[in-house]
């Protein structure tokens, strides 16, 4: 007896080999944006430092400027100690700002991604349940398939026997005429 049902049972297997590759290719894609967006929040506090500095350092700049002005300039103190004042408090207000803007971003960011992984994780939980339901059926279709293969294979070997057999029987008919 000839096994056909070796070729259909690898073919099966192989289909839903790949179809289990494929969801653990979504699966560590999503993980990938995932971690990427983390990385992106976590770096955010350095974004946010590397600015602050830059503006601590223009403050410095500016109020050295106003320092070596009045120091040069005779009477100015008056006049560079009002200005110090209005730049420190426009430093401030400004840092402020830049402090708030960051953690506005961050918040936006850490929902977004909030959002993001529940949407990502609920959308995994479907694919699995789905997939699970298209393996059940293609085990189903491949115990249909086997079955019907094998049946085929039964019916081929009886007619391949009767034929058989009627050959014999032409063959002692021929012998005895």
């Amino acid at each position: 007896m000839v096994d056909y049902t070796s070729p259909i049972t690898a073919t099966f297997e192989l289909q839903r080999q790949t179809i289990k590759q494929s969801q653990e290719a979504l699966e560590q894609g999503i993980e990938f944006q995932k971690d990427f967006n983390r990385a992106l929040i976590d770096g955010l506090d350095g974004q946010e430092d590397a600015q602050r500095r830059v503006v601590e350092l223009q403050r410095e700049a500016v109020l050295n400027t106003l320092e070596t002005v009045e120091s040069n300039v005779p009477g100015a103190e008056d006049a560079m100690t009002e200005v110090r004042t209005t730049v420190d408090e426009q430093f401030e207000e400004l840092l402020d700002n830049h402090e708030e803007a960051f953690e506005n971003i961050t918040a936006g960011m850490e929902d977004g991604t909030e959002t993001y992984d529940d949407f990502a994780s609920e959308y995994l939980d479907a694919l699995t349940d789905q997939l699970d339901m298209v393996i059940d059926a293609h085990e189903d279709l491949e115990t249909q398939s086997v079955e019907a293969a094998e049946e085929v294979t039964d019916q081929l070997e009886q007619l391949q026997s009767q034929v058989e057999e009627v050959q014999q029987q032409i063959g002692d008919l021929q012998t005895q005429e």
